[in-house]
């Protein structure tokens, strides 16, 4: 398990679980110090033939480009909507057609609007619609204001949708008990390329939206059986994977979850379970040496809170 782990933190990123939970929505980032969005970067990363990863402030986005256009899967920041197309246009003349979301999180829909206001089809599970447009309930950051409508996903899925685009066969999959309960995994089929959203951090411990119906272990477990051996794993956080970084990742979370259950069942309280430290044996390579206090408190939660 050790030795596996491992590769979680070979490219080491210092972006701690509390700074992930920071990174959730405009609302949450406005309510701390607010980022220096003229110092971000966005990286173009390849991945295989006319498929990129764009690295910047945020999840990761996918990108395909060709002859029928770029296909975009997440957009970070409204901020950096400018340099994300500038990144883009490295790669491709190409307008984008059509934006992916991976799920509802501001890190990864927040320049829906400035895409959807320039054409963009936004494209989500019908889950990403509902907390997007929150007329009856105040999402986990408090937002009680829906998002623009621009920046409202525009086609919606429940459980699948296929694009046939630029020589690929592209497919979307709805995730239950993911990430969060409006998750999709997107899958380059002839590439063998996974977009897995925020189902895979690596080189950090993840943010489990309980509150949104999150979960996560199940998520990992789908692609584990049904992508095939070789692919290549764009994370929602850290740097291009393998299976081998999915299946150590969720095999941490099968192994903290396990000793944070035994605490439970043994009656122990959150502030007990957070003392006992039963991350112990990851929390150098994911954390720094430190206790992932959120990232406990949020497993104790999806044990806890029926």
């Amino acid at each position: 398990m050790l030795e596996s782990i491992a590769a979680l933190g070979r490219a080491r990123v210092t972006l701690s679980v509390l700074a992930v939970g920071c990174l959730l929505s405009p609302v949450a980032l406005a309510q701390n110090d607010a980022p220096d969005w003229n110092a971000v970067e966005i990286r173009v990363v390849p991945v295989a033939e006319r498929l990129y990863m764009l690295v910047g402030r945020g999840g990761n986005i996918g990108l395909c480009v060709g002859q029928d256009g770029a296909f975009v899967i997440d957009d970070q920041f409204a901020p950096l909507t400018d340099k994300i197309k500038a990144a883009i246009a490295t790669v491709t003349d190409a307008p984008v057609r059509f934006v992916v979301n991976t799920h509802w999180h501001g890190d990864h829909t927040g320049g829906n609007e400035n895409f959807g206001e320039t054409g963009s089809l936004i494209v989500a599970h019908e889950n990403v619609r509902r907390r997007l447009n929150p007329k009856e309930f105040a999402d986990l950051v408090g937002r009680s204001n829906q998002a623009p409508d621009k920046a409202l996903p525009v086609v919606t899925f429940s459980d699948r949708i296929n694009f046939h685009w630029n020589g690929y066969t592209i497919h979307v999959q709805h995730v239950e008990h993911a990430h969060t309960d409006g998750d999709a995994i997107i899958w380059f089929r002839e590439a063998n390329v996974v977009h897995m959203g925020d189902n895979l951090f690596v080189g950090m411990y993840p943010f489990i939206d309980v509150d949104s119906g999150g979960g996560m272990i199940a998520a990992a477990d789908r692609v584990l059986v049904h992508i095939p051996a070789g692919a290549k794993l764009i994370p929602g956080h850290g740097p291009l994977a393998s299976l081998d970084d999915l299946r150590a990742f969720r095999d941490m979370l099968a192994d903290v979850r396990e000793r944070v259950q035994a605490l439970v069942q043994q009656g122990s309280s959150l502030e007990e379970v957070i003392a006992a430290r039963p991350s112990a044996a990851y929390d150098e390579q994911l954390n720094g040496g430190e206790v992932p206090e959120r990232f406990l408190t949020m497993v104790y939660r999806s044990l806890t809170d029926r």
